[in-house]
């Protein structure tokens, strides 16, 4: 039986990883020609804003007074350049927003879980590009570009990791730190030769990471007079960086600017999945090379926002994050990052018709490069009559779209150019796709093959140890013929071989190779796999079919509900009518009504807005004390159950009752704290991570009967959870726990109505290591039904409160009783703790 877990354990470990090498690996090649406009560009310089977090809405929208927020970057919108909305893709996080940005290509979504600081692959940008750099804010994004960089050509300036603080006083800090020291550098290089002489540089990009907005959105949410006056601060802060760089260059109109954001944010101050609010950004650019505003009577958009943010009559122009990046390369004449895949947006330049048909031209080659670097690498590891390649793109079509886009060039034809050069680069952006996913349908069908040979040994141990298929008669047992083992190696033997041809990674030869072992072990079991047909057959097909179609539907519930959260409440309202086709509302009153009320208040929580939407301390309060008097009732039930009552037990149980009093203290102390600004106390801090430790060790205390056990892990886990909840959740693990004891109790009662001897009662029933091979039984139908709900409470416990598998339903003021300083890796794991806890609730 170990040896199966371990097994199984492995298994499974190989199914998770086989998710990354499907669907999350790197859109990354290397080996291109850097491609650059072969015209002078308009700009020498170019100054990249990005307000990070920033919201499209609330930097557009007019305040309840009809004034902007922004007045700046509106008078901009309306006199100087041109604007629209940036569309940005999943994760909407930072680091894949500035890689977007910076670089023009969307990292692939595992990078996130790699880190902030570090680069989990090598990427060109445009900072690398650049003759020189110099960029000011967050430590977190600046380094990363820094590292990828060569030479000593960037220059970046960060405050410490340890300012940004969502608990802090004032994290508009963040931004006029950023703005002084710009005002301190440009002050300096006036007596600084060295320096003086790089500025004058051409292709050179200063690069200002304004924090604060985001800071402020996470601690206050977007809809807070902090986060507004957030927009306001930077607002001037431009107007100002602006005017310093126009004095200090002589107003020589050679500067491009370019303001934007990496990512907007949710209602509930997080980001990170793809709500509109989080994937529109604002886009506004100014300055040498761009567009003046266009007035324009009628604009077609699928949205109303035009109308709401009174800008109907300013053109707008919407283009993806990925875009940016071409965009600021063609503006200082660098060449384009060499894995960017965004299409330069010709329409916000200002410049001759020649210089946007040639830009459009290097764009499309730049892209068509990569194709052929992906296609030639993906060639050269497939066997040639295996090799299928992009039917839409071969290379003779590449050669006549190049030659005929060169030729409307030469001919004038710009316009016809530009459109062919479009066309190009959407063929090769399918085309990098095509061979990006080129091995996913192999590797998925052999990962399925796998999944499907452990589901079904592991039935089949279940059904030789719990069924009795003989009926009586004795069989002989037949060894598994030679020919089946001959065949299995002779099968692992040309898959190892067919993948060393190829020259393939080492984890396909696991995902491919695993899939024969197991199945070898299935059809060794050939005997009970027959010998449960038979039995199946003997089953009224009236009755199999009724029991098919209920477990049908059953399923459907638990796909649904991944999607519809609502689905989880209408499985809860079915489960509890659950007695009443069964004897025990007959025999067990008092658990029935149990069990329905139980069912009914956890099926109101699906109900409910995701958790964090709106965080209400009161309600945490609530829980506490309704732990508490479950704690007061409890203990007073053991004291009276039991003639002697060890104080050891008591004083356990009084400690965890201490814990949860302690939890409550320090999560509304904390909340008050953080209300007015204070920060969050070092007391508070060390005390809740007192608890996180002790909640782990204190249940091993516990007396091992199976009721003391499990109450005191709920006492234990409870004080943690308080201080991981900001609202109405704090009640759902309480409820889910009172219907998982009524579910015990329940479950004890079926089994003795239907005559199985229970040796033990559940009171008596307790934890250890030896296994009793005597209270092994057989399968019915019924543990097919204990099963489901098991996967059914796993399911509800998962997404109760909330979707976990959207980053934006984590709520970042989960964490504050325990750091408020952006720390992502150790803030993710406390937010996953809260998540797992309910989880060891079931087990």
């Amino acid at each position: 039986m170990l040896l199966f877990f371990i097994l199984g354990l492995f298994v499974h470990f190989v199914f998770f990883g086989s998710i990354f090498d499907i669907y999350f690996t790197s859109p990354l090649v290397h080996g291109m020609t850097p491609q650059f406009t072969p015209l002078p560009p308009p700009a020498k310089r170019l100054v990249l804003f990005v307000a990070d977090g920033l919201r499209a809405d609330t930097l557009y929208e007019l305040d309840e007074n009809g004034n902007s927020r922004a007045p700046f970057i509106r008078n901009i919108i309306m006199h100087e350049g041109s604007w629209g909305l940036s569309h940005t893709r999943v994760p909407t996080e930072s680091r894949p927003g500035h890689v977007a940005l910076i670089a023009g290509f969307y990292e692939d979504v595992s990078a996130v879980a790699k880190g902030w600081k570090e680069n989990p692959v090598e990427f060109d940008s445009l900072i690398n590009e650049s003759k020189y750099t110099w960029s000011w804010g967050s430590p977190d994004i600046l380094t990363m570009f820094a590292k990828g960089a060569y030479g000593d050509h960037v220059f970046t300036y960060t405050y410490d990791a340890d300012s940004e603080d969502f608990g802090a006083h004032d994290v508009t800090k963040l931004d006029t730190w950023v703005f002084d020291k710009v005002k301190e550098f440009f002050h300096a290089a006036r007596n600084n030769q060295s320096l003086f002489s790089k500025l004058n540089e051409e292709k050179i990009v200063f690069f200002l990471h304004l924090l604060g907005i985001d800071t402020n959105g996470h601690a206050h949410r977007p809809s807070s007079r902090e986060y507004k006056d957030n927009i306001k601060l930077v607002d001037a802060g431009i107007k100002e960086m602006v005017s310093i760089l126009e004095h200090f260059y002589g107003n020589d109109g050679k500067t491009a600017f370019i303001f934007t954001s990496d990512h907007g944010m949710t209602d509930w101050g997080s980001h990170g999945a793809g709500h509109p609010s989080e994937t529109l950004t604002p886009f506004v650019t100014w300055g040498a090379g761009i567009k003046y505003p266009q007035k324009v009577s009628a604009q077609k958009f699928d949205d109303a926002f035009l109308k709401e943010w009174r800008l109907e009559s300013w053109k707008r122009q919407d283009i993806h994050q990925a875009d940016i990046a071409p965009l600021m390369a063609s503006l200082i004449g660098v060449p384009f990052p060499l894995n960017s895949v965004g299409i330069l947006p010709v329409d916000y330049l200002n410049n001759t018709d020649l210089f946007k048909a040639e830009s459009m031209f290097t764009n499309a080659i730049q892209i068509l490069e990569q194709f052929k670097v992906k296609m030639t690498q993906k060639k050269e590891v497939t066997l040639p009559f295996l090799f299928i390649p992009f039917k839409l793109l071969p290379e003779s079509k590449q050669l006549n779209i190049v030659r005929k886009a060169r030729s409307y060039i030469k001919q004038r034809k710009y316009d016809e150019a530009v459109s062919l050069c479009k066309e190009l680069i959407h063929l090769a952006l399918k085309g990098l796709s095509y061979y990006h996913t080129y091995d996913r349908f192999f590797l998925a069908i052999n990962v399925v093959l796998g999944f499907l040979g452990w589901t079904s040994y592991a039935s089949l141990l279940i059904i030789k140890s719990h069924f009795n298929l003989t009926r009586g008669v004795n069989k002989e047992v037949k060894k598994p013929s030679h020919l089946l083992s001959c065949s299995c190696i002779a099968i692992g033997v040309f898959v190892a071989f067919f993948l060393l041809l190829q020259g393939c990674p080492w984890t396909y030869y696991i995902y491919c190779l695993l899939p024969v072992p197991i199945w070898y072990a299935v059809l060794r079991e050939f005997q009970v796999i027959q010998d449960f047909v038979t039995l199946l057959l003997t089953v009224p097909p009236s009755y199999f079919v009724g029991y098919l179609l209920v477990f049908i539907l059953g399923i459907e519930i638990l796909v649904l509900s991944f999607f519809y959260r609502h689905m989880l409440t209408a499985g809860l309202l079915a489960f509890a009518g659950w007695p009443f086709i069964t004897q025990l509302w007959t025999r067990a009153k008092s658990i029935s009504l149990s069990w329905i009320f139980f069912s009914l208040l956890l099926a109101v929580f699906p109900l409910m807005p995701v958790v964090g939407r709106k965080p209400d301390i009161f309600l945490v309060m609530g829980a506490g004390l309704l732990v508490l008097l479950l704690s007061l009732c409890v203990l007073t039930s053991l004291i009276k159950r039991k003639d002697s009552f060890i104080n050891e037990e008591l004083l356990l149980h009084l400690f965890q009752m201490l814990s949860i009093v302690l939890s409550m203290c320090v999560t509304y102390s904390t909340h008050s704290s953080l209300r007015k600004k204070q920060g969050l106390p070092l007391l508070n801090q060390i005390i809740s991570w007192l608890i996180l430790a002790f909640s782990l060790v204190l249940p091993l205390l516990s007396p091992t009967s199976l009721f003391e056990r499990l109450f005191s892990i709920l006492l234990s886990l409870m004080s943690t959870y308080i201080l991981l909840s900001t609202g109405y959740e704090a009640l759902f693990p309480l409820v889910l726990s009172c219907l998982m004891f009524v579910w015990i109790q329940a479950e004890q009662e079926t089994l003795q109505q239907r005559g199985i001897s229970c040796k033990q009662k559940v009171t008596s029933v307790r934890f250890t290591c030896s296994t009793d091979i005597t209270q092994f039984r057989q399968l019915y139908l019924d543990d097919v039904r204990r099963a489901f709900f098991l996967v059914f409470f796993l399911v509800t416990a998962f997404f109760g409160t909330g979707n976990i598998a959207s980053v934006n339903s984590f709520d970042l003021a989960s964490v504050y009783c325990f750091l408020t300083v952006f720390s992502p890796f150790m803030m993710g794991a406390l937010m996953m703790w809260k998540v797992s806890f309910l989880i060891f609730l079931l087990y």
